[in-house]
Order: C-alpha cells, then structure tokens, then sequence
C-alpha cells in the first residue's frame, strides 16, 4: 500500500555516491548502537563469575557476545527497511542511513538482515547445545520481539511498544541469557541489576523517536515520544536518562536495609562519573529549537548511545573492583 507524503518529505534526499563495500555496510548496520546490546551481555557475564561465583567459559562468553551483535545488525537492517518503505526514513541523519543514501537498495538490506538473523540464531543453537532449555526460552523472546519489533500486523515500534522492546532485548535480556549462558540456570539477580543500564537504551531509542515526532505522526505511527508531545518527551527523556543514578542508590541501600543478598556493591557509586554527561545531553534537549551545534538534537541518538557505553563500563568495572577488594581482606 502506498503511503502518502508531506510537503517536507516530497523531496527526496540527494543520494551521494556510494562508498566502499565495508563503509557502507558499517554504516547500515549503525555500529554506534551495538553497545546497546552487547554491553548487558559483559555485564550479566562478568556479574555471574563475581556476584554468582561461576567459572568464566570463554567460548560461551565470545557467542554470546559475537550473537547479540549479529542479531542486533540483522535487527538494524529490518527496521531500515520497513521504515524506508513505509515512508518514516526520508531524512538522512548524521551516523546511519545507508538504505535512504542509496547506497544500498531496501532488498538487499532485507537480505542482509535476515541472513543476518539466521547467523546470529546458528549461533543460539550452538548454545543451546551447550547449555540447555533455559536459552531456549530467553533466545526465543528475544528473537521474537526483534523480529515482530517493525514486522508482523501489530509492529511493535509502530505501536508505542517500542521502548519496552529494547528495555527488553538491549537490557533485562542481555543481562539474563549471559548469566545463565555462564551459570546453566536463571536468576533475579541480572534482571534486577540490569535496570539502570537498560533504561539508558530505551533513552536512545526515545531521543531517536523523539526527534522524529512530525514525521511519524505523518505517516500513522505512534511511539511512546509521539504519544508523548514535544514538552513531555523532554521530561521523560530526563527521566531515563537520571534515574539509572537513582535506582543505583536505591539497590545499595535496599539490599542492606532489607537483608536481601547478594548485596549490590557500593563501587557501583562510579556510574555516578557518567552524571555530567547525561547532564549535559538533557541540556541539548532542551536547547533542541536553538542548538549551539545544527547536529545537536539529531545525533541525540549516538550521542546517547555513548552515555550507555561508558556507563556499561563502569557497571562492569564495578564489580570486577569489588571483586579485587574483597580477594585483599579474604
């Protein structure tokens, strides 16, 4: 079915010439968001070995890891295309857009992406192999939401779901299938942990969505930012993007006051080292109307996919340095 489009949208964007094979594939599959999702597998990894006491499997570890990213690729390349050719991506933003450059066609991105799928899935069943049921069952969602997140009759992305997907997908699930990937079974632990991390991706997401309010309304697609508004996507982008800093507070104090163990580690408190950053990235959304820089507000996205790398980071250095803290007072 044909989609209409806006007068702003009628032209369509100067395509450049076409780069070499590797850059403009690097650049389809939006390199710049893969921390988002392979960052909660280091993390539910390294907690398993320091908060669970399991023997690091390096090979489970490097599948994992390797995995994630080829299906968050595939992923990646899926939503370019049904966006593209429902007539959402007609702007060319700053780090991604290789199908709406020209450089590659939406048929061999969507080839590319489900070639893409059915590696990244290979690799699930080689540890299933390995592991067992429980990776079945948290593989299968995963699969599932990536999958159904822009296809299917009811589009996740397309239907203000979006951000519960990647909360999903790029965070709790990352986080649980690492774990139990190095631990043969599930627990609460890495879902609960893995909180602040994954509402940082749901704010790159959102600052994409953010930015794009007209151009989906225009088209029929409502996302949470869409729903939302101009003003009050601001507040909650200010939300997911403080209360990562809020919840590591709690989770200290809550597993001391209440007794539960394991406790989280009070070297958690280096995510705060990330606070002046996230500061400084609502303050861009704010001055979204006049930016200091033109490419401000339309590469909040990357911008803020690096304030979830480094804030990964510090969740994972985390618990390696209470690791090495308490191996000099045992």
């Amino acid at each position: 079915m044909a989609v209409a489009t806006s007068p702003a949208d009628t032209a369509q964007p100067e395509i450049e010439p076409p780069p070499r094979w590797l850059k403009k594939w690097w650049t389809a599959i939006r390199p710049f968001a893969l921390p988002a999702s392979t960052m909660p597998v280091i993390f539910g990894t390294v907690l398993a070995v320091t908060i669970g006491g399991g023997t690091l499997k390096w090979s489970l570890f490097f599948a994992s890891l390797i995995g994630m990213a080829i299906l968050h690729s595939g992923a990646n390349l899926l939503n370019d295309v049904v966006d593209f050719r429902e007539g959402v991506d007609r702007r060319v933003n700053p780090v991604s857009g290789a199908v709406v450059r020209g450089w590659i066609s939406h048929r061999e991105a969507l080839l590319g992406g489900w070639i893409l799928l059915m590696a990244g899935s290979s690799i699930g069943l080689y540890l299933l192999y390995r592991v067992g049921m429980p990776v079945l069952w948290i593989g299968t969602v995963g699969i599932t939401i990536g999958v159904f997140y822009t296809w299917g009759p009811f589009p996740l992305k397309f239907n203000a779901l979006g951000d519960l997907a990647v909360f999903m997908n790029f965070g709790i699930l990352g986080a649980l299938g690492s774990w139990t990937v190095q631990m043969g079974s599930p627990s609460w632990i890495p879902v609960v942990w893995a909180i602040p991390m994954s509402l940082l991706v749901v704010g790159i997401l959102h600052s994409n969505n953010w930015r794009d309010i007209e151009s989906d309304a225009f088209v029929g697609i409502t996302t949470v930012a869409r729903l939302l508004g101009d003003r009050r996507s601001e507040r909650y982008y200010y939300v997911l993007l403080i209360s990562p800093y809020i919840l590591i507070i709690m989770l200290i104090l809550a597993s001391r006051l209440t007794g539960i163990m394991p406790r989280m580690p009070i070297t958690f408190l280096l995510t705060f080292c990330t606070l002046p950053m996230a500061l400084k990235l609502i303050e861009k959304g704010k001055e979204r109307h006049l930016p200091e820089h033109p490419q401000d507000f339309l590469a909040l996205d990357g911008a803020t996919a690096q304030l979830n790398l480094v804030f990964g980071i510090l969740c994972t250095a985390a618990l390696g340095l209470d690791a090495f803290l308490g191996s000099l007072f045992d």
